[in-house]
């Protein structure tokens, strides 16, 4: 279907979000008063709690990894943080021209920003996250989904540093763990190219988790995959993964809730 893009909405960039964004907020701070969060906050992330040495690790900086070769930033090929769409919770469908619906077992990514050496939550910093699809494809690279933009998303944090992606959990491909792909940016109006950001880093599953994922239909290439691999060996998190393991919990039946502290 042609689409007119002197008049879509969807096609107006990220200065055009991030009014529609604030004029959101506005609206929703007057229906529910003081301490309203972030609109399109799905699910609040848990807030952080424990010993103080549980504390003290959550302030260590996250490890600097990669962005790999399908970051979508305009640092290799496309720059889909440019496009009017991006600034949301749900990843699952594409946006804009896209049309497709990435397949498989429903995540729910809570992630909590910091500030280092304070520890203070980041209120405002902005998330871009991105992985694979089922299949082990990257959307707007891989053959078949180069005019996808799915599994791709940015989030603010509110106030207490929160944010939540709906996404997909990821398929396992040949010679790495599975993951996902984040960068941060200080602020929403700065994540629109890879020169803006604060940190490059990736998130890992635990193997359990990923067996479980595996077993059911859309991932039966990850399984021989999974198999080949292993935390020790990737080339990402064998040089240690314990700020980037996620916590999680569910089934593949009611989807699952995974949660990190990333502290930048």
């Amino acid at each position: 279907m042609e689409h007119d893009h002197d008049n879509d909405i969807f096609n107006r960039g990220l200065e055009f979000d991030l009014a529609t964004l604030l004029q959101r907020r506005r609206v929703l701070g007057l229906i529910a008063g003081v301490g309203a969060g972030v609109a399109g906050l799905a699910t609040a992330a848990p807030a952080l709690a424990g010993t103080a040495g549980e504390s003290a690790a959550a302030c260590r900086t996250i490890p600097t990894e990669t962005a790999g070769p399908f970051p979508g930033d305009g640092s290799n090929g496309p720059n889909v943080l440019t496009q009017s769409g991006i600034v949301r919770s749900d990843l699952r469908t594409s946006f804009g021209t896209g049309s497709a619906t990435a397949g498989g077992v429903n995540l729910t990514l809570n992630l909590t920003v910091l500030s280092a050496g304070t520890c203070a939550p980041y209120s405002g910093a902005a998330v871009y996250l991105w992985a694979c699809d089922r299949e082990g494809r990257y959307s707007m690279y891989s053959p078949g989904v180069t005019q996808e933009n799915y599994c791709r998303g940015v989030q603010a944090a509110n106030s207490s540093g929160q944010l939540t992606f709906t996404t997909i959990f990821p398929g396992c491909y040949t010679g790495r763990w599975p993951h996902c792909h984040f960068e941060v940016y200080p602020s929403i109006a700065r994540a629109t190219t890879a020169s803006g950001k604060l940190k490059t880093s990736q998130l890992a599953f635990p193997a359990d988790v990923c067996r479980t994922v595996y077993a059911t239909d859309g991932y039966q290439a990850s399984v021989n995959n999974l198999a080949r691999v292993s935390l020790s060996t990737d080339s990402v998190f064998r040089d240690g993964y314990s700020q980037q393991m996620v916590t999680i919990s569910g089934s593949p039946r009611s989807g699952y809730v995974a949660n990190l502290t990333v502290t930048v």
